[in-house]
């Protein structure tokens, strides 16, 4: 415990630090290491993106999207080139990249590393070094960011660019006159690299952000100075441009079916309608945000009171701009996943350090003080309590990773709660962020990548990879994972009925055929009725954890 605590004087001795970005980096890398590399592909949005990827790198077609033959018009390239070019780039050293999730997990992980280091630079001009540092390492600490950071697609990166974007509005906000046509440059390639990375989400941040200030500040009486050092007339254009050839490309491609599928199928259904089943009711974020936001939203609710309160200084007033807007849109939006409201997660750690780094900080109200801790402790316990029950239940063994996962949470707690009975909060704060390592550790490096039940895709393509079958000439039927088409292979044959794995099976030699259980009464009166008889050569049992129920998969050759 000692060492750990010891580790948190880093803050008080961080005027002295020269290279406060060496040590975020340094706690970025011990934070999201553990899982990185070693936990398969996740059904159903990572298996997607990286698919796709993989599918560029493949064909050399660097403007459709698709999985398979199937065109994925839903969101923009930028993700997918940014993995490609990892890919390639491994690939050129002699690195096997093409086939691993990891490879495609990079472009994740660096746009977070960017974030974090973006929050720190952003935060010192408007809250002051030590809680930009603070706020930082809470942001690399917190349980949504950790997640994406090991999720192959769009929102780690897409954070790295609002991130960007948002810093550079800050400085024109506080300082326009100083505001030169190179920063406005910045502003502008950051939105644009945002565009391709998710459509209008990247502008609509500072678009929200820069109406509310505009609003609060009366800019049709100031003039809103800022608004000018931006240099929206030829930024708009510039930032257009970015996009605007492969959206040409793109639209001529698939004549115009992207923007059909994107904009009306993607877009409008997830503001209208609850799309894939992901509803939830407005006030959805709110009520996450203690998890999503572990450990640091306990520092968060404290700190909003005294946020409001002082809405009148130029930083607090640009972080409520910044964040408010954006949180609430996206509430009233009826598609709700947690990761929607993340663009907001950096103004909100900012004003929960700065609040904690305050001498003269105000009390928080002793209930949402209370709420502040019930988020803290509840996520710890559940992500120990996680990390003990997942083996039981999904393989029905004890791991030694869970187990120890519950003293580390204990830990977190224990030394969070000292340093804020001593009224330390910045040094709570960074116990939490410190102390959050080893627990990920436990949960993501040492429970989940060694369960069994739930990886059921690498687990067939090995049963496959075995038989030294190409994936060409290997299909399935009853399990249409897109992990699994990953895993095995592209040419991965996604076979629609028990009976049409049989012909299948029997219309060439050196095939095998998956059958999960409740195809294979289809699968052997179709057998029976060509005359085929199939040999089993292997068999996986687990679970479909996407639609939460057994499956078993017999691996067939023909006899």
């Amino acid at each position: 415990m000692a060492p750990a605590l010891s580790l948190t004087g880093a803050l008080d001795r961080l005027p002295e630090v020269r290279r406060p970005r060496l040590l975020l980096s340094l706690l970025c890398l011990l934070m999201w290491a553990p899982g990185l590399f070693s936990l398969p592909p996740g059904d159903r949005d990572e298996a997607r993106f990286a698919q796709a990827s993989r599918q560029m790198v493949e064909s050399g077609d660097y403007v459709r999207i698709r999985n398979g033959v199937v065109e994925r018009n839903k969101k923009p390239v930028g993700i997918h080139w940014a993995q490609a070019g990892i890919v390639q780039a491994m690939e050129a050293l002699g690195l096997p990249a093409r086939g691993w999730i990891g490879s495609y997990r990079l472009a994740s992980a660096l746009g977070a590393w960017l974030a974090v280091l973006g929050t720190f630079s952003l935060g010192r001009a408007l809250v002051g070094r030590r809680p930009a540092f603070l706020a930082a390492a809470l942001l690399s600490a917190t349980l949504l960011l950790v997640v994406e950071t090991h999720i192959a697609k769009t929102d780690a990166a897409l954070l790295a660019s609002i991130v960007a974007a948002m810093g550079l509005m800050g400085r024109a906000y506080l300082a326009p006159s100083a505001f030169t046509a190179r920063a406005a440059l910045g502003f502008w390639l950051a939105l644009g690299a945002g565009v391709l990375l998710k459509g209008p989400i990247a502008p609509m941040v500072p678009l929200l952000a820069g109406l509310t200030l505009y609003a609060a500040d009366r800019g049709w009486r100031t003039g809103a100075p800022w608004l000018r050092a931006l240099r929206a007339h030829w930024g708009i254009p510039l930032m257009i441009a970015c996009a605007l050839p492969w959206l040409v490309a793109i639209g001529i491609a698939t004549e115009g079916r992207f923007f059909q599928q994107a904009l009306g199928g993607d877009m409008l259904n997830k503001v209208g309608s609850g799309e894939e089943a992901h509803w939830g009711p407005p006030g959805y974020y709110l009520l996450t945000f203690g998890i999503a936001a572990f450990p640091g939203a306990f520092l968060v609710l404290r700190a909003l009171p005294g946020a409001w309160g002082a809405r009148m200084r130029p930083g607090t007033r640009f972080l409520l701009a910044w964040a408010a807007p954006t949180w609430l849109l996206f509430e009233a939006v009826a598609t709700k996943l947690p990761h929607y409201v993340l663009p907001a997660y950096p103004a909100l750690l900012l004003l929960g350090a700065a609040w904690a780094c305050d001498p003269l900080r105000r009390p928080a109200p002793r209930w949402l003080a209370w709420l502040g801790w019930a988020a803290l402790f509840g996520t710890a316990i559940g992500l120990a309590a996680g990390a003990v029950a997942l083996p039981i239940l999904a393989d029905g063994r004890i791991s030694l990773p869970g187990l120890l996962a519950v003293p580390l949470a204990a830990a977190l707690l224990w030394a969070v709660a000292s340093a804020a009975r001593n009224s330390e909060w910045s040094r709570a704060g960074l116990s939490g962020a410190l102390l959050a390592v080893p627990l990920y550790w436990a949960l993501l490096g040492g429970v989940l990548p060694h369960l069994t039940a739930p990886w059921v895709s690498p687990r067939v393509a090995a049963m496959v990879a075995a038989e030294e079958v190409p994936a060409e000439r290997f299909g399935i039927t009853g399990f249409h994972e897109p992990s699994l088409v990953f895993s095995a292979g592209t040419a991965t044959n996604l076979l629609g009925s028990g009976a049409e794995a049989a012909r299948f099976l029997a219309a060439a030699p050196d095939r095998v055929v998956a059958v999960e259980g409740r195809e294979a009464p289809r699968f052997e009166a179709e057998a029976a009725a060509i005359g085929l008889r199939p040999r089993a050569v292997g068999r996986v049992e687990g679970i479909n954890y996407v639609r939460g129920r057994r499956v078993a998969i017999t691996l067939f050759r023909a006899g």
